[in-house]
């Protein structure tokens, strides 16, 4: 399964079964959905068959399940599916069910990973929007909540479930791909704390419980109609549930997700920021830039692994975008403090061209040096080409600059470039490189 492209499921499945808390019978169909579907439920049994979204603005409740809303139509403990979906490699799916909520199964994710397993998963051709973690994000709770996203090459989640009073502290710390999260995560089966039965069924909830779809925990003894299937299930399972209740952000993530005291509410809520994070990145971006994989890919400390150039000669901040080994785009901001505007001019600040040009030549140099054979060596600059200033660079300014390599031939090299303010070009160049040993 490649991780560039978009997934759907090769065909429809089917499970039937009991909802957790209405206690109704369900049919549930997974099918298969079109490039940049997502995930979205369809409530079949209702006239006119609505839709809603799988996404965080949608959710409206959190307790012991997460609930989405569009009107007066509902889906409840939507996180176990999602979660299988996404755990599965899976990126659009149509969830068509003929109730409000789908079958719990056996408390886990497993009924929905078999589904997955039977009709299998194919390859589309758009790219998988992933978003790279470069700064963390973090979210703290009164009750002792504490949920944070750090940077990391891969997907992973790390939960330590706190019971009450202490009761079933466990770890679990998993990189998550298709074949881990089915052995394992979706195995994992959903808890209740045996005080709260009673709660929960006065306000209407858990209806359809039994000690065949989740665990009872009373004081210091497992009921359960079969053995724990891991020492740390209750910790798996929490991880599960973050797993779906975080893509309701809508975007996938390269990160490490630390949780401590997990829930639905806490989950949802770093879902919302992870979203508005997401959507205040790419609000940086002019639209005819697209961030398919890999977003934020460079932060200036690595930029500096790569490049020999220091202050005042850094000409990029950040690389957000790295498309295969031919298209890369960096950031520059043009601040009022850059040195050269003491000269260039008094009175009327313009970044000059040929900074605008080593810009370009800098970017470049990343693309190519990022190849594995030219690690650790330098570009040297040859000759520039088809070079025009369109307009004026002024402090302020955010200057994306985007490069392509057109030619690779040896140690020389061949690259088109442009530089882009508010989504118009305002500098482009042909540039030729000598890819040297330092």
């Amino acid at each position: 399964m490649s991780a560039t492209v978009q997934h759907t499921l090769a065909g429809p499945a089917t499970l039937e079964g009991t909802s957790l808390h209405t206690g109704a019978k369900v049919t549930l169909t997974l099918k298969p959905a079109p490039e940049g579907h997502g995930f979205r439920f369809r409530r079949i049994d209702l006239p006119d068959q609505p839709f809603i979204d799988a996404d965080v603005a949608k959710v409206q409740t959190v307790e012991r399940a997460t609930t989405l809303a569009e009107g007066s139509v509902r889906v409840h403990t939507v996180e176990h599916v999602l979660s299988a979906l996404t755990g599965m490699g899976v990126d659009n799916a149509l969830i068509e069910m003929d109730a409000n909520e789908p079958p719990i199964g056996d408390g886990s994710a497993k009924p929905y990973v078999e589904m997955i397993r039977q009709v299998g998963v194919v390859a589309q051709s758009a790219p998988r929007r992933v978003w790279e973690i470069r700064e963390p994000i973090h979210l703290e709770t009164g009750d002792g909540t504490l949920m944070t996203i750090v940077p990391s090459r891969s997907f992973r989640v790390s939960v330590t479930n706190v019971g009450p009073d202490g009761r079933f502290t466990q770890y679990f710390t998993c990189e998550i791909d298709p074949d881990s999260y089915e052995r394992e995560i979706s195995p994992a089966r959903t808890f209740v704390y045996y005080e709260d039965v009673k709660p929960l069924l006065e306000k209407g909830l858990i209806k359809g419980g039994s000690l065949e779809s989740a665990v009872v925990i009373r004081g210091e003894e497992i009921l359960s109609k079969e053995p724990m299937r891991f020492r740390n299930e209750f910790a798996r399972h929490k991880a599960l549930d973050i797993i779906g209740d975080l893509m309701l952000a809508g975007v996938r993530i390269l990160g490490h997700v630390i949780a401590v005291k997990p829930g639905h509410g806490p989950n949802t809520q770093l879902a919302a920021k992870l979203k508005s994070e997401y959507l205040r990145m790419r609000s940086m971006v002019p639209a005819d830039i697209s961030l398919p994989v890999g977003e934020s890919v460079l932060d200036i400390n690595e930029v500096m692994r790569i490049l020999p150039h220091r202050y005042p000669f850094l000409m990029v901040d950040r690389i957000i975008e790295c498309r295969g080994e031919t298209h890369c785009t960096g950031v520059k901001n043009v601040s009022v403090n850059e040195p050269y505007f003491a000269g260039h001019f008094p009175g009327h600040p313009i970044m000059p061209g040929v900074l605008q040009l080593e810009a370009m030549a800098q970017v470049s140099s990343v693309l190519m040096m990022r190849k594995p054979e030219n690690a650790g060596k330098i570009g040297y600059f040859m000759s520039a080409d088809n070079v025009k200033w369109r307009r004026p660079v002024l402090p302020g300014d955010t200057l994306f600059i985007e490069t392509e390599i057109i030619r690779m031939r040896g140690s020389i090299g061949q690259t088109r470039c442009r530089c882009l303010v508010n989504g118009e070009v305002v500098s482009e160049a042909e540039l030729k490189f000598a890819v040297m040993d330092r």
